[in-house]
């Protein structure tokens, strides 16, 4: 049998989970339910959620892809012939939301070459964003462009493509968005954005806030998408999961946080304090942000700050596409064992194919709705609010009543002891899933517009 790629290290696995895991649901989703939901209370939920929870998920799948050196599929099959459905549902998430999210990387790609040839003018004007994504060929290219970046750096392999690209652009991503931050917290009148962000405010608590939390912290960390799964089976035996769980909270959480602070406070100064300003998504993104550039100083200056951003946003959208094709790559490659330049070749035209109805969803084909949405917000509230929290449950039942969670435990303990075992195993087994099916019923409700969360 052949041996199976691996990470250098745990400094080269940290950072392609954490690059993973730091993307555009950081950036773009973060600091929009932060303003939602309260700011700074917000913000407290988000962490308490991340070191429990979102440890105790993680470590679980890390676990199950280094104990089985297998993709979701092959991994969910090998400890337990009957939850091999349970592979496949999980290979489904990133095979659905690899094409969308490489359209908005498309989108990410066109604004900072707008932003960097000089035309952040044009940019911000009202009709822009719409104009360009109405088109029939302009988004399709830079989807195409996007693509292949993703495409060559996967097709180089998991240390010299995967482990690489994020040693690269991690460092420069922090350092971006530290700057950006600095800039954004010294505007006059920023302050107060600020406070609202970073001081929590408990009676603005409700359960929204949890729900709306946990909710960012599965799609922020890349829970339940068989990315950590694939992740875990290419680490060494020696590299200790729980420290490298904490090393990747520390750095999405610290980006997140540096997100909002790069975010909010900007566009509290924008908007004069209305919170209503902080769009959700392609909204605050590609159209309340390129405004506040503008704004800023005139001239070369806002064109600099929204170029070294749309950078940034660049970078983590590069980092978690990365992830999403690797482990679409590593399903083909366990599957059907064909060589990784056959296996990602297949994928990459998968994907443009698969992504032609997201980027033509707002223009040719935005006659045509699924349940009242367009081709991106469909796919994304089924792969997000529908699949991911299934799949979690059912993660959680197989670990913590199936294979039991002494296996998880034995092969983290292998390697490192395990600090944090007695929360884990209680997480697991009793309280996760409760607070999944809440997630599940809420996503869907509020997805099919039932519900306001």
């Amino acid at each position: 049998m052949k041996e199976r790629s691996s990470f250098s290290g745990r400094l080269g696995f940290v950072l392609a989970a954490a690059g993973s895991a730091v993307g555009l649901g950081n950036i773009w989703r973060f600091p929009y339910l932060a303003a939602k939901y309260g700011g700074g209370i917000f913000l407290l939920v988000y962490v308490v959620l991340v070191v429990t929870f979102g440890f105790s998920l993680m470590v679980a799948e890390i676990a199950l892809g280094r104990n089985t050196r297998l993709s979701a599929i092959g991994a969910y099959k090998k400890l337990n012939k009957k939850f091999g459905f349970l592979g496949i549902l999980t290979a489904l998430v990133p095979i659905i939301i690899l094409p969308y999210y490489s359209v908005i990387g498309g989108w990410v790609t066109k604004y900072f070459v707008t932003f960097l040839s000089g035309h952040h003018m044009e940019a911000s004007s009202d009709d822009y964003f719409g104009g360009f994504i109405g088109q029939t060929f302009e988004p399709v290219l830079w989807l195409a462009i996007f693509g292949v970046i993703t495409f060559v750096i996967v097709l180089c392999g998991v240390k010299r493509g995967i482990e690489t690209a994020n040693k690269f652009m991690m460092p420069i991503l922090i350092v971006l968005c530290v700057a950006v931050c600095v800039y954004s917290c010294t505007l006059p009148g920023a302050l107060e954005g600020v406070k609202f962000y970073l001081i929590p405010d408990f009676s603005r608590f409700s359960i929204n806030t949890v729900l709306g939390a946990m909710g960012q912290m599965f799609y922020s960390m890349s829970l339940a998408m068989g990315i950590m799964i694939t992740y875990g089976s290419y680490m060494k035996k020696e590299t200790s999961i729980e420290k490298s769980v904490s090393q990747i909270e520390i750095f999405d959480t610290g980006v997140a946080l540096l997100a909002g602070l790069m975010i909010v406070p900007a566009v509290f100064v924008f908007s004069g304090g209305d919170q209503s300003a902080m769009q959700s998504g392609p909204g605050l993104m590609f159209q309340t942000l390129p405004k506040v550039f503008d704004s800023m100083g005139g001239g070369q200056f806002g064109q600099i700050v929204g170029a070294l951003f749309f950078l940034l946003v660049l970078f983590a959208a590069l980092t978690s596409a990365i992830s999403l094709m690797e482990t679409v790559v590593s399903i083909v490659i366990d599957k059907f064992h064909v060589k990784r330049a056959v296996a990602c070749i297949i994928v990459f035209i998968g994907m443009m194919l698969l992504a032609l109805p997201s980027s033509l969803g707002n223009g040719v084909w935005s006659h045509i709705q699924i349940l009242g949405m367009d081709f991106l917000t469909f796919f994304d509230f089924i792969s997000n609010s529908v699949i991911m929290p299934i799949v979690a449950l059912l993660t959680c039942i197989f670990i913590g009543y199936v294979v039991k969670t002494q296996l998880v435990v034995d092969e983290v303990k292998s390697s490192s002891k395990f600090s944090r075992e007695k929360l884990f195993v209680v997480v697991i087994k009793y309280i996760a899933p409760i607070f999944i099916v809440a997630i599940l019923v809420s996503s869907v409700l509020s997805g099919l517009g039932i519900i306001t969360i």
